[in-house]
């Protein structure tokens, strides 16, 4: 089970701190790529073949996933996640106050 998922509301570090924004995909190797972050120009040449247009895009790259928080909606900060067994499921949990992540308050 992982701490952070797809769909999860994230506070990132770097050039970027303090920025919130929301996890679109989970790679293997823990890398994770957020929406709105990260984002650097990517020089593409034109590919006529594919009928791809040529320019400077605009590129989201992956960032660690030890770097990221999750936001804790009570509080609107980032808080540490833990496992607990709730039930019988295995569950995530903010470390502040316990609170189960997802569950509607």
């Amino acid at each position: 089970m992982q701490r952070i998922r797809k769909g999860d509301e994230v506070i990132v570090p770097g050039r970027d701190k303090g920025k919130k924004g929301t996890v679109t995909a989970v790679h293997d190797d823990g890398k994770l790529v957020v929406e709105g972050i990260n984002i650097v120009k990517k020089h593409v040449k034109p590919n006529p073949m594919l009928g791809q247009a040529g320019g400077i895009m605009d590129k989201t790259l992956p960032i660690e996933g030890s770097n990221v928080m999750l936001v804790n909606p009570k509080t609107g900060k980032g808080d540490r996640v833990g496992f607990k067994v709730v039930d019988g499921k295995k569950v995530r949990v903010f470390k502040s106050d316990g609170a189960v992540v997802g569950a509607k308050a």
